[in-house]
């Protein structure tokens, strides 16, 4: 504001030298001195004249500064002008803008890398009056599916139109199914298609991925295999490392002309050592197998009720030992077609889970509920203990995965295959000082 008013002054100042100049002309020619009013004359012409070329370099400078801004053209450099104080405000909102889009072109290129580095086909749609036009489409998505990077959506319908016609179906709306894409004319692939809309700034966007099943399957095996390799090389290195050093001793030991009582005793101790890291180990393969070798549901019509009560029967003993109270709230009396020796195996290691996590607890509780709702069964189990950590809430599931030293770590993964087995989903949560298990079965 003060800037802009120092402008105003500095050309009041021009007009009013200007209309002094004029009037002392004009007094000179009034007494007669000719000579000295056309003096006067030509020195009020050089003002004009410098007040012409003022306003017009101004006029100029601001017009290519605002089209540039306009246009987003900020190649334009002014560092001849910033001498001049009058236009500080100007290229101060000219610099500013010029450094908000130099930030944004730098956020667009990191982003578009990161989506061009991603293995999922994105296509972003971006609504212009009727029609969609290609905002932005990531490598992968062309590279895999051969498509150039066209800019209108009917291109890309030439291209691919068994993914089209699905999107147009559904008139742009969100979408989550699988599509079967034929590919260079070769045999159909099939590919998770997940959509959304959004609207940024009053601009309808579109936005599609596409994950080759496939890929998905083979990195959650990978995932898998890495994760139980680790586990078993750590249990076999656990076992085999003490063994081979034991062996070592005892052959150093037997090597020796005689034996003493101490040395008696010191094979003793090894062989026990060798019996217990054996049967640690037999027991570990015995849980692997139990696990991969699970056998198919044998299917039949169970009393929920009756299946939670010969559960609580059985665990009632450890309820006792441990001061556990025990609140049973299965009210349902519809059947459930499930295998029942399965079912109440998964419902005893989840609540040996429990009472093994109110070792600690003040407060000992565990509370059993069932409902059903849209041909499924939903069999709660619910405890006071201490939760899951965030750290292992990934891991609970996974094969011999445990907490605790007397633990085998098959309990959770076991119960997760047999309900996996019936077409159902174990999950767990916790909140309020509680964690929930949570058994869905499907009808059927």
């Amino acid at each position: 504001m003060f800037k802009s008013l120092q402008t105003y002054k500095l050309l009041f100042f021009r007009l009013l030298a200007i209309v002094a100049a004029i009037e002392i002309s004009i007094y000179f020619f009034r007494v007669g001195l000719i000579f000295t009013g056309v003096f006067g004359l030509f020195i009020v012409f050089l003002l004009i004249r410098e007040m012409y070329f003022y306003v017009r370099n101004f006029v100029l400078l601001y017009d290519k500064t605002i089209a540039s801004i306009l246009q987003n053209d900020f190649t334009s450099d002014f560092t001849k002008h910033k001498v001049n104080k009058s236009y500080d405000d100007l290229f101060q909102l000219y610099d500013t803008l010029k450094n908000r889009q130099n930030e944004q072109i730098s956020k667009d290129i990191i982003y578009r890398s990161i989506l061009n580095n991603i293995e999922t086909g994105i296509i972003i749609l971006q609504k212009q009056d009727i029609n969609w036009d290609i905002f932005l489409m990531n490598d992968y998505f062309s590279n895999h599916f051969n498509v150039p990077k066209v800019s209108k959506w009917k291109y890309l319908k030439n291209q691919l139109p068994s993914l089209c016609e699905i999107i147009e179906a559904d008139d742009f709306h969100e979408i989550k199914t699988a599509v079967e894409i034929s590919i260079n004319e070769q045999n159909k692939q099939t590919f998770v298609l997940q959509a959304s809309r959004t609207e940024i700034f009053e601009r309808d966007y579109f936005i599609v991925l596409l994950d080759s099943i496939q890929n998905v399957v083979e990195k959650k095996e990978k995932d898998a295999w890495v994760n139980l390799m680790k586990v078993i090389s750590h249990e076999l290195l656990n076992s085999i490392t003490p063994i081979r050093s034991i062996c070592q001793n005892l052959q150093d030991l037997v090597e020796q002309d005689s034996l003493s009582s101490e040395d008696l005793e010191d094979i003793k101790n090894s062989v026990e050592t060798m019996l217990r890291r054996s049967d640690h180990l037999q027991k570990f393969v015995e849980g692997y197998r139990k696990l991969a070798m699970l056998p198919s549901p044998k299917k039949e019509k169970t009393a929920l009720k009756n299946l939670v009560e010969n559960c609580l029967q059985i665990m009632n003993p450890l309820f006792k030992k441990d001061e556990i109270e025990v609140i049973n709230a299965v009210s349902l009396k519809s059947s459930i077609n499930v295998d029942p020796q399965q079912t109440e195996q998964v419902i005893i290691n989840l609540l040996t889970n429990s009472i093994n996590a109110l070792k600690n607890s003040g407060q000992k509780q565990i509370l059993i509920s069932a409902e059903a709702k849209e041909n499924r069964t939903y069999i709660k189990i619910t405890d006071t203990g201490n939760g899951v950590e965030k750290e292992i809430e990934n891991k609970i599931f996974l094969p011999f995965f445990t907490t605790r030293n007397e633990g085998a770590g098959i309990g959770l993964t076991l119960s997760k295959n047999i309900i996996e087995a019936h077409g159902g989903y174990i999950s767990f949560k916790t909140e309020e000082g509680k964690t929930t298990f949570e058994i869905c079965l499907v009808e059927g």
